[in-house]
């Protein structure tokens, strides 16, 4: 096929790429040593690169010769103490565990710079065009956050909005927001923005001990829009996790039968709406958009039933019968809240105070309101939009589709206002999540194209690149690798005009 002569960039992908080092095999698939892989379009013409991120981990599980940095799904124990007092230490040591390194989810510019990222406290600088690793920055040095989201979001002026739990005042566990400006002043050129951190405001956890975990969280306009879900860290189970010989993950737990809180905090005051937003018990990764429309914020996310989606990924349950064996319990739902900040305070207990059109209810009760979303559609996650629209009303969602096993089978872009859903997939292809990039001249929202990269199960038929027409779906072109590609996770387009040249 063709590829349209104004795609011009480098399409950044990242995720897990290895999962034994030596004799020791990592427990679960997010575990494994990220793998960063660009695809570079240049005049019509596609090159594919591909490197371990040189994190501290991996150089340290590569010279040990097996795995000694502990992740997530698996714990890794250093080489055997020598007497009863250094393996006392060692115990300590790992209360409160100096966390890995390994950047594996996603990407992130910061200024004119881009970083691997994963959900702990550090980052690791990247170059986009080389993929050498650069420099690693802790966020602890800033701010005091023990995790972070990897979904950060930007605003028109490229500064970034993150999140990040703050565990270090004992009993007063909280979940921080902060900006990081995409420039610094002038005459301190040469101090990175991290140093202009600010922190916007800060949310109590409900639980002290059991803060609840989160992937990403909402913006809009004038809102930042942060879900806590009854799926939490113990933080208590967590601090003896490597005494008892277990993993983090098993200090993860989610409590059904509880309530799902949404905070909303004003951007401009810096204050959370004081009125308690609730809904149901649920699990969910991604936020897709959300937006304001009279008094009302309408935010979409993707939300399961239980956390049956995180097993499935242990790698013993990856192997050849994957598909027969591995059924998710829950299927993803994209679901629609509509939450009225401007209501009627003397409406009576048991109304509906959504005045907009919309089968999303949210019901006055007697300690709240009562949120219950309206379905927009069911089997799809990976979530992207055309990230113009972020925090504006929107109308395409462009997804991986999923079924009942949890590997995407497909791709999809959906229609939020007709419910429209239009397909590309083809026999043992595995999409990755899709990224829409819009052509310079766009008029509407789905003027541009979706890319995502398509591993085949079949060791006979190379993997590839795939550029579809954003607005039919239907194929412009492939460039296909002659190399084994992983199937990844989060990652970019960076357009031409922002990549430094080699010589800046």
């Amino acid at each position: 096929g063709q590829l349209p002569t104004w795609l011009q960039g480098i399409l950044l992908r990242n995720g897990p790429g290895m999962h034994s080092v030596g004799d020791s095999k990592y427990n679960h698939w997010f575990d494994g040593l990220a793998l960063l892989h660009s695809f570079t379009f240049k005049n019509g013409e596609v090159y594919y690169r591909s490197k371990y991120l040189r994190s501290d981990t991996y150089n340290c599980n590569v010279e040990a010769n097996r795995i000694v940095v502990s992740e997530f799904g698996t714990m890794a124990y250093p080489d055997p103490c020598k007497n009863i007092f250094a393996k006392a230490f060692c115990y300590l040591s790992h209360t409160i565990p100096e966390f890995t390194d390994n950047c594996l989810i996603n990407i992130m510019k910061a200024g004119d710079d881009f970083y691997a990222t994963s959900e702990t406290n550090f980052i690791r600088k990247i170059n986009p065009q080389t993929l050498e690793t650069l420099d690693k920055v802790d966020y602890n040095k800033y701010i005091a956050v023990s995790v972070t989201t990897s979904h950060p979001h930007y605003d028109s002026a490229g500064n970034i909005f993150n999140m990040g739990t703050s565990i270090v005042d004992k009993g007063k566990t909280k979940y921080v927001l902060f900006k990081i400006p995409s420039s610094v002043p002038e005459q301190e050129k040469k101090k990175s923005c991290f140093k202009h951190l600010e922190v916007v405001c800060s949310i109590p956890s409900r639980s002290l001990l059991h803060p609840s975990y989160y992937h990403s969280f909402g913006i809009t306009e004038n809102y930042i829009i942060f879900v806590e879900q009854p799926f939490r860290l113990d933080i208590v189970k967590m601090a003896t996790a490597y005494i008892r010989g277990v993993s983090w993950a098993s200090c993860l737990a989610f409590n059904k039968d509880d309530k799902t809180w949404f905070h909303f905090v004003d951007r401009k005051t810096k204050k959370e709406v004081s009125t308690k937003f609730y809904t149901d018990a649920m699990v969910f990764f991604h936020h897709v958009n959300a937006y304001e429309e009279d008094g009302h914020i309408i935010f979409d996310i993707i939300s399961y039933t239980d956390n049956s989606l995180y097993d499935m990924f242990y790698l013993k349950n990856l192997n050849k019968d994957f598909e027969d064996n591995t059924k998710l319990t829950s299927i993803p739902t994209c679901k629609r809240f509509v939450v009225p900040l401007q209501f009627d305070k003397d409406a009576g207990v048991g109304s509906n105070l959504v005045t907009i059109p919309s089968t999303a209810t949210a019901v006055k009760e007697k300690d709240g309101i009562y949120c219950q979303p309206e379905i927009l559609c069911e089997g799809i996650e990976l979530p992207r939009i055309n990230y113009d629209y972020n925090g504006k009303k929107h109308k395409y969602v462009f997804a991986t589709e999923v079924q009942w096993s949890p590997i995407p089978t497909k791709i999809a872009k959906f229609n939020t206002q007709t419910k429209e859903m239009l397909h590309w997939g083809g026999e043992d292809c595995w999409p990755s999540e899709p990224i829409f990039v819009p052509s310079p001249d766009a008029r509407e929202e789905d003027d541009g194209v979706v890319l995502t990269c398509v591993v085949r199960t079949d060791p006979e038929k190379a993997p590839f690149l795939l550029v579809l027409d954003a607005k039919t779906f239907t194929e412009l072109g492939r460039a296909t690798v002659n190399v084994k590609m992983h199937l990844d996770l989060h990652g970019m387009f960076i357009p031409e005009q922002d990549l430094k040249t080699e010589t800046e």
